[in-house]
């Protein structure tokens, strides 16, 4: 068996405000791996532009999400940051894996079929084919493991099937079998006014979100709003069934808190939410606030964040090429 060095991707879509859910679904969870393993972080701006961006805005955005990375701990010193589409490993990768992927493995992918809805013919091709993509950016680095919330559980299976038929069509070992790494209290965070839906940029209520670039008096406002119901909280997760908004704060609390949800609920049981929600706002600003506050003096230097991305497109390029060429190799291109 082929031995892989230990190395960990993901990425986050410039595709509006970060929001809570970005960062305790996500680059929470990535800041302690930059301790344990090698860590590459990536502003996915080929899968934003999947459905039409406006250019200037996705420039912003792009930037944007290099600015929460950092302001929430992933350090350049540490981690690869950099922006997808400037390392062109990533797209010629992904073209090799369209034609390994299979129309079936696509047809079965449900985020397709959500984001399309009922105007699948009239979707990008891009949006069709967007696993294998996927694929493309977390293979391109040969990674072994990658941070997944329960929603692109599906996408990462795809990219296991994609390396595993693509080591048995030619005979080698050459792509690991990616692991997924799960986190948390909070891994999908839903919408504070609906709590079956999950948290969203596209939402069009802003006080669904709390959003990585709200202020102090803006996060706490949020959360004292946020949908709840009559009931007192329960002494365990297991008395919330049906009681999605309550059990949503709750999952925030203990991911903002660094603690279990069941301790959480053992703590404020039999309490009303005026109490605990004015707990939880300012639990929210004491941890959101000081990076809500780094990330607009890094927003309010361009120049900085471009070099940060310049470099780290550098540095990936530096492991994707090589094990690009490879590939090109097995698949029998010819290099003269």
């Amino acid at each position: 068996m082929a031995t892989f060095k230990q190395r960990v991707f993901s990425g986050v879509q410039p595709s509006g405000n970060l929001t809570v859910g970005n960062y305790l679904g996500a680059i929470k969870n990535w800041v302690g791996l930059q301790e344990s393993h090698e860590t590459i972080f990536c502003v996915v701006d080929l899968h934003a532009i999947t459905v039409w961006q406006d250019p200037d805005v996705l420039r912003d955005a792009t930037r944007e999400v290099a600015a929460g990375m950092i302001a929430s701990g992933i350090d350049p010193k540490k981690s690869i940051i950099f922006n997808q589409s400037q390392v062109s490993a990533h797209a010629e990768l992904a073209w090799i894996f369209n034609c390994v992927a299979r129309m079936g493995w696509l047809n079965r992918m449900t985020q397709f079929k959500e984001k399309a809805g009922k105007h699948k013919e009239r979707a990008s091709v891009g949006l069709y084919v967007y696993p294998d993509l996927m694929a493309a950016d977390i293979l391109a680095y040969q990674a072994t493991h990658v941070p997944v919330g329960a929603d692109q559980k599906q996408h990462l299976e795809l990219t296991r099937d994609i390396a595993q038929k693509f080591n048995s069509d030619y005979g080698v070992e050459f792509f690991p079998e990616v692991e997924p790494l799960i986190f948390g209290e909070a891994t999908r965070v839903m919408s504070l006014r609906d709590g079956k839906a999950k948290m969203s940029k596209s939402d069009p209520s802003e006080n669904s979100r709390i959003n990585l670039t709200d202020d102090r008096d803006l996060i706490a406002k949020k959360i004292r709003k946020a949908r709840t119901d009559s009931e007192p909280l329960p002494g365990s997760m297991d008395e919330l069934e049906g009681r999605a908004e309550a059990k949503n704060l709750i999952n925030i609390f203990a991911a903002l808190s660094g603690r279990k949800a069941g301790e959480v609920c053992s703590e404020y049981e039999g309490q009303g939410f005026a109490d605990f929600k004015g707990d939880l706002a300012d639990l929210s600003v004491e941890v959101l606030g000081p990076i809500t506050e780094e990330m607009a003096r890094l927003m309010a230097d361009k120049t900085y964040l471009d070099s940060i991305l310049r470099e780290g497109s550098d540095n990936a390029d530096k492991v994707a090429s090589p094990i690009l060429r490879e590939v090109q190799d097995i698949v029998g291109f010819l290099r003269p």
